[in-house]
């Protein structure tokens, strides 16, 4: 993958103690993930770093705070965002979360045909009936996959520009529902090959641990955040 870097080196991911302190007091007790291959955790091993994806990272650490959190994740590979709310909102709901997270978007985005404000429709839907339901929202702006050395350079191009309009629309979703908004179109580290998987479509465990990083610097930030690490 290109890195020499492990985990405890690494410059973007968490230093010993850090989720700790971050997620002090925290509130939440029963934590769902929605989404497709990135919340599913499709991450591919790189030496250095551990085999655990993203979401089940956020949930262990959640854990290890508050020991009885109960976690479930919906993310299935494959999903567009309008199969992410049909199969999985109902679901989620049920569970009776109060953190979830949505992230999905990215399948349509690898399209060329791909409907900006279609993705917004669905990503809003869900974002809302999560938050009606008393429930805290993670949204993402992921990471842009178009520089992974794996995707064609003849495709690099339009692909890199739906993946950054995927990201801004979210973005802009997220601050006009309220979300806790994790940014990582535009991290440091994003175009480092390291990064992603050999398939051109996904993640590597060195990602995975970056996007708890900074997942967990935002759960850690929120509104209130102080009050409950002072309790």
């Amino acid at each position: 993958m290109g890195s020499t870097l492990t985990e405890a080196t690494d410059p973007w991911c968490l230093r010993a103690g850090e989720s700790a302190e971050l997620l002090r007091g925290h509130p939440w007790r029963r934590f769902v993930v929605l989404g497709d291959s990135v919340a599913e955790g499709l991450c591919e091993p790189v030496d250095g770093y551990p085999d655990l994806q993203w979401a089940d990272r956020i949930a262990a650490e959640l854990r290890a705070v508050r020991p009885g959190l109960a976690y479930l994740n919906l993310g299935r590979r494959g999903l567009r965002a309008h199969e992410v709310r049909a199969s999985q909102l109902a679901s989620a709901l049920a569970f009776g979360p109060d953190l979830a997270l949505v992230v999905c978007g990215g399948n349509d985005a690898f399209r060329p045909g791909y409907d900006p404000d279609a993705v917004d429709a669905e990503l809003t839907a869900m974002v809302t009936a999560l938050r009606d339901a008393g429930a805290d929202v993670i949204t993402v702006g992921m990471f842009d996959v178009s520089y992974s050395p794996a995707v064609p350079a003849v495709l690099r191009a339009g692909l890199g520009e739906r993946m950054r309009l995927l990201s801004s629309h979210t973005g802009a979703v997220a601050r006009r529902l309220g979300t806790l908004h994790v940014h990582l179109t535009d991290h440091p580290a994003v175009a480092d090959p390291s990064l992603y998987s050999s398939d051109g479509r996904h993640g590597s465990a060195r990602s995975d641990a970056i996007a708890a990083a900074e997942t967990l610097r935002v759960l850690g930030a929120r509104p209130g955040a102080a009050v409950d690490r002072g309790r």
